[in-house]
């Protein structure tokens, strides 16, 4: 595509591992921006049952994944926020694979579907899988056409002043919708 418009790369910091100890601030779009999860009224986010089947599940996270701690979390209409705090993940790889962030990824290993030669077990990207995975079969239930966005968005949080304002933000987020430019009411 002309300058990269649909880029299919990774979003990913490529230099970094993610089962490294640290807050990672993650989006998750449903596709299409679709209103899967509910709506809004008066600055106070009304979940639908898709919407509590993705908090529901979020909420899970920990007892799945026990080196993770949540804080912030918020869904909205047609996506979520959460930040993940990962504690001592690195150390839940085999010995042969600790060096695995340096070594270049082979594109041979990628397969569609299933299991991704790529991803290290405990990582952000198998966390989000996941959790993207038993949301989709449960909403599945209520609305044959529920999906995600096959990537998500993440940053890595570097300090206490920028976990501090996207705690803020999570929290503020549903009384700031009128401004978002996914909600439907604005012009992209």
């Amino acid at each position: 595509m002309k300058n990269n418009k649909y880029r299919n790369g990774s979003f990913r910091l490529q230099s970094w591992d993610y089962r490294n100890d640290g807050a990672y601030f993650v989006t998750i779009n449903a596709a299409n921006h679709k209103h899967f999860f509910g709506e809004i009224k008066n600055g106070t986010m009304h979940l639908n049952d898709i919407g509590k089947f993705a908090e529901e599940f979020w909420m899970e996270i920990p007892n799945h994944f026990a080196h993770v701690q949540l804080e912030n979390f918020v869904v909205m209409p047609n996506h979520t926020h959460g930040i993940l705090i990962l504690k001592g993940c690195a150390g839940l790889s085999s010995s042969n694979d600790t060096n695995k962030q340096a070594e270049p990824k082979s594109k041979s290993k990628i397969r569609i579907g299933g299991k991704n030669e790529n991803w290290n077990p405990g990582s952000v990207g198998v966390i989000i899988n996941q959790y993207k995975r038993i949301v989709t079969i449960n909403a599945r239930k209520k609305n044959p056409s529920f999906g995600w966005q096959p990537k998500f968005n993440d940053h890595i949080i570097r300090n206490s002043i920028s976990f501090e304002r996207i705690q803020n933000y999570i929290e503020n987020n549903p009384q700031k919708w009128e401004d978002d430019i996914f909600n439907g009411k604005r012009k992209r």
